[in-house]
């Protein structure tokens, strides 16, 4: 066996009553295929036209390699003009991708070219949309998102192969202590069980975005993405109504990200050898309780 992988739902629209009944409440993932079928971005957002507005402003690039223990969570590999690095990801495959990249300061007329989905839910953080590029072998390494949010996130120009799970099953994924992602020895993909047997049996979601598909992502989702095609996506983000989501969100901003950054720099590879053995006892103990006896 491996992870139990079922497909997310899809519609072509939805009605905010039920839209928060059946997914935004229960906290399940869906796809609208058809949510940005009125946005300008859909037709308008080409390579060539983003290229166009942004120039060559030059943007940070991450690649698959494992975090450096001396390095804060998402330390660039390298830098690029950004039109230099379009023209890259649509003509050859690269790990090299864009992280949380505010286009809207470079360019904020892009912002007439999307609409938020405020009919669905509130609590939009307007201030705070971003994009995500990656070619095609480029991937995200599996984790949730540090503030809490609910996203809805929109792909473009090309196919985004993507594995979710529920927050429940952090311990069995072998999350690090301290921090928002796990170990970063196994493919999410194509798992080696007989290594990370806590992986098995685990539950989730797979899916396979196309250009203008919006994926709903409940707040605490464990994600992990994949670019098909040199392409990219933007991330809509969202509180979740809970006062006690709200708090978790800031503990998490607080200590999970300014703490991990310091212990990492002042410990280093100690520190980082140390937290992978906590995690596999961790995910050995989860595993234990969740079989039968």
């Amino acid at each position: 066996m491996s992870f139990i992988l079922r497909p997310i739902d899809t519609v072509e629209s939805i009605s905010p009553s039920d839209f928060k009944k059946n997914y935004l409440d229960k906290r399940k993932p869906l796809i609208i295929k058809g949510l940005t079928k009125s946005w300008p971005a859909r037709e308008k957002w080409t390579a060539e036209y983003l290229k166009e507005v942004v120039g060559k402003k030059v943007v940070p690039l991450y690649d698959n390699s494992k975090a450096d223990p001396s390095k804060p969570i998402n330390s660039s590999a390298a830098e690029m003009p950004f039109d230099e690095y379009i023209d890259l990801i649509k003509s050859t495959p690269t790990e090299l991708r864009i992280f949380f990249f505010n286009i809207f300061k470079q360019a904020p007329q892009l912002l007439d070219d999307i609409v938020l989905p405020k009919d669905l839910m509130g609590g939009f953080l307007e201030s705070m949309p971003a994009m995500f590029f990656g070619g095609s072998n480029s991937v995200t390494f599996l984790h949730y998102d540090i503030d809490l949010p609910h996203i809805f996130h929109t792909h473009f120009g090309g196919r985004k192969h993507i594995i979710l799970f529920e927050n429940k099953w952090k311990n069995r994924l072998y999350c690090i202590p301290n921090a928002t992602y796990a170990l970063e020895d196994y493919d999410v993909a194509n798992p080696d069980i007989a290594k990370f047997p806590a992986l098995d049996g685990v539950e989730g979601f797979e899916t396979f975005l196309e250009h203008g598909d919006t994926l709903f992502m409940p707040t605490g989702y464990w994600h992990w993405m994949k670019y098909l095609d040199g392409s990219f996506s933007l991330s809509l983000r969202a509180w979740d109504a809970s006062p006690i989501r709200k708090a978790a969100s800031l503990y998490n901003l607080a200590i999970k990200g300014g703490l991990d950054s310091l212990l990492k720099m002042t410990f280093k590879a100690n520190y980082a050898k140390r937290r992978e053995k906590i995690a596999v006892k961790r995910a050995d103990r989860a595993l234990a309780a969740d079989r039968p006896h």
